[in-house]
């Protein structure tokens, strides 16, 4: 397992300073990672969110049961960070959807906030994005295919 960046374990303290809370006396878990399969695309995306431009992510729902992971919830929190590990803001979950890629609209793109937040460009971007993790298992990409929609909001930076 990959050790965090001490940057994370530090923000993450100083969220809970902020909102009145204390590491040892919290009820609050968080994960932290990082957006995408390249450092450029990580790093960029990691500056929307803390612009708070970017307030939504997604992801294919079979991946889940293939790394045994639980699907985010309402009320999760993760700490956003760049490529290197370095901790940029934390946000917590506001709301998931799970929908067959096809059924991904407008709204959903925008709330991504990447390119030009058109459902066109959100389309190309993701179905390469995804067409590569699945090339790993032998899969093809389909568009019955169902995506986790993951809106958030940034609650410390």
């Amino acid at each position: 397992m990959e050790q965090e960046h001490k940057s994370v374990e530090k923000m993450w303290g100083k969220y809970l300073t902020s909102i009145g809370e204390s590491t040892y006396n919290t009820n609050k878990n968080y994960t932290s990672w990082h957006f995408c399969d390249n450092e450029k695309s990580a790093n960029d995306l990691a500056k929307l969110v803390r612009e708070e431009i970017k307030s939504g992510t997604s992801s294919l729902y079979y991946f889940y049961g293939v790394e045994n992971e639980e699907l985010p919830m309402e009320d999760n929190h993760s700490v956003i960070t760049k490529w290197n590990g370095i901790a940029q803001c934390v946000i917590r979950t506001k709301k998931v959807t799970v929908l067959p890629f096809k059924d991904v609209n407008k709204k959903f793109a925008k709330i991504e906030g990447e390119g030009d937040k058109s459902l066109t460009y959100w389309r190309k971007v993701h179905i390469d994005f995804f067409t590569r993790e699945l090339k790993e298992l032998e899969m093809e990409f389909s568009q019955d295919m169902l995506v986790v929609f993951e809106e958030f909001e940034v609650v410390y930076k």
